[in-house]
């Protein structure tokens, strides 16, 4: 990647929001609380046991991710001035719309039903893998933005 992620002014105003630090808490556990809920989920599958834990798992997996994806929509209006899809954050931005669709549909149809309970949990780790690719994404372009940091890399 040869064109920067930030620029000098983008750079300062990520380093000086409050968004930045709640974005580098909320991640990790989000990533932790999703690992908890994929055993639970797996457990469920592999023996039977445990829907209802495995069922508020999710749930609470759902709400960390919405509340992820709130302060980092905020994130990205402080340092970007646009609330989604800034140009060095676009891709990421597009997946995180099919995980987010993904944990949507899965709130859905545990609400109005239409899903078996060992459909809703093959939902849930269809949300769960594509969250993994969008975490990947993200922690690709940190480590980009850590590289382009230490060679002074700016637009």
């Amino acid at each position: 990647m040869n064109k920067p992620l930030y620029n000098q002014e983008q750079r300062a105003r990520r380093d000086a929001t409050v968004w930045t630090l709640v974005q580098g808490i909320l991640a990790p556990i989000q990533f932790l609380v999703c690992l908890i809920s994929l055993s639970l989920v797996l457990r469920y599958l592999l023996t039977g046991d445990g829907y209802a834990l495995a069922t508020i798992s999710v749930v609470i997996k759902t709400v960390f991710l919405y509340l992820i994806m709130l302060t980092g929509c905020i994130w990205e209006k402080v340092v970007f001035g646009k609330y989604l899809f800034a140009e060095s954050f676009f891709w990421e931005d597009v997946f995180s719309m099919l995980v987010i669709l993904l944990h949507t549909l899965y709130l859905y149809f545990l609400y109005e039903g239409g899903m078996s309970q060992r459909g809703l949990m093959y939902l849930a780790l269809a949300a769960y893998a594509s969250y993994f690719i969008n975490a990947g994404q993200f922690i690709y372009k940190l480590r980009i933005a850590r590289l382009q940091m230490n060679k002074g890399v700016t637009a």
